[in-house]
């Protein structure tokens, strides 16, 4: 769905020349982000991108196999969230080198850099995989009935 949705995204926001407000505090802005988040590991050199989406796709393997191994519901859904972002990115950045941001929040000239739904899919499963781990897994462990 996501991979739709910047599909969408990113031929309106070329006809709309890459910016439209929705409401204050918030805009559709079309960007390309060829490294990492807020463009980290961005060297311009052609082969980059390709390695980061395979260290992705690796990264989204290695979380579902462990996450399939818990009892928690929490770090059950933290993974399948990660994952989904994570390979939605890779697959948009397999496509042409670079993944599709589009979400632009900020305040006046203060802005967040631009980011997708799969960022925000990754972000919500590291921050339920942190409260899993600092709440301890016997606290989030499902009871067998």
């Amino acid at each position: 769905m996501e991979l739709i949705t910047k599909q969408v995204l990113e031929s309106k926001l070329a006809v709309w020349e890459g910016a439209t407000s929705i409401f204050p505090g918030f805009r559709l802005t079309l960007n390309h982000n060829r490294g990492v988040s807020f463009g980290m590991l961005d060297n311009g050199h052609w082969l980059m991108p390709y390695l980061l989406a395979i260290v992705a796709l690796i990264l989204v393997v290695a979380v579902l196999i462990w996450t399939a191994q818990q009892k928690s519901k929490c770090i059950n859904v933290a993974g399948v969230l990660f994952a989904a972002g994570g390979l939605a990115n890779a697959i948009d950045r397999l496509g042409d080198g670079a993944v599709t941001d589009y979400l632009d929040f900020g305040w006046r000239a203060l802005r967040w850099p631009t980011f997708n739904l799969a960022d925000v899919f990754i972000f919500v499963g590291v921050a339920l995989l942190l409260l899993a781990w600092t709440k301890g897994s016997q606290n989030l462990e499902d009871d067998e009935q």
